[in-house]
């Protein structure tokens, strides 16, 4: 059962997303306004997929979001919104001004899940955790006007997940030290982890959903 629901749980990750979504959304301007859980409700929001082209031409993270008809709307949610959390509940940040050891991840959004106080999201990787979680022969580009990294084509479809700490706004790369760490307390989930030896997003992000589901629950 345990192995279904992660199955379950990876063909989400997978899915490519391009859908308005009528139930009410929450835009939530900082960091603070999130974890006071005083945002401002819309009707209506726009979540697309960006493709592969549109990453490799201008970087930045894996979803766009925006207000149909709505320019001023849309205005705010690309430079002006930490988060939002769409009717489903699905979460998503804003990488805009998020930093992994000074580089940035670009604009748009990642999506996230909330465990404890902590944030997790997924985005590429940058720096350090390009050359100790993956082998390539090209190089991170960084610079340029489009942000600090934008993955060559080796790694343009590479995720990994990050932690975001609540408390100091520090970013760091979520390793397989820390991920065990937040599975002690659910060790089914821990022994499936252990058979995973890919770093990416499509092997973690759905441990990361499981433990939120099962804390929603206890």
């Amino acid at each position: 059962m345990i192995m279904k629901r992660i199955c379950f749980f990876s063909l989400l990750m997978t899915v490519v997303l391009s859908a308005r979504l009528d139930a009410q959304c929450v835009i939530y301007p900082s960091l603070k306004s999130f974890l006071e859980q005083d945002g401002d409700t819309v009707e209506a929001l726009c979540v697309e997929k960006r493709t592969r082209n549109q990453i490799m031409l201008t970087g930045g993270a894996d979803y766009r979001v925006s207000a149909d008809e709505n320019n001023s709307l849309s205005r705010r949610l690309k430079r002006r919104t930490f988060a939002i959390r769409t009717g489903e509940g699905d979460l998503y940040l804003n990488c805009r001004k998020m930093r992994y050891k000074k580089m940035r991840f670009g604009a748009w959004y990642a999506p996230a899940v909330k465990i404890g106080d902590n944030l997790f999201f997924s985005a590429v990787p940058l720096g350090s955790v390009v050359g100790g979680q993956f082998v390539s022969t090209e190089e991170v580009k960084l610079g340029g006007q489009v942000g600090d990294a934008i993955a060559t084509s080796s790694l343009v479809n590479k995720r990994v997940c990050y932690e975001l700490d609540t408390a100091t706004g520090k970013v760091e790369f979520l390793d397989r030290e820390r991920m065990l760490q937040l599975l002690d307390n659910y060790p089914e989930y821990k022994e499936a982890y252990l058979n995973e030896e890919s770093p990416e997003s499509k092997c973690t992000f759905k441990y990361l959903l499981l433990i939120q589901g099962k804390s929603r629950s206890e």
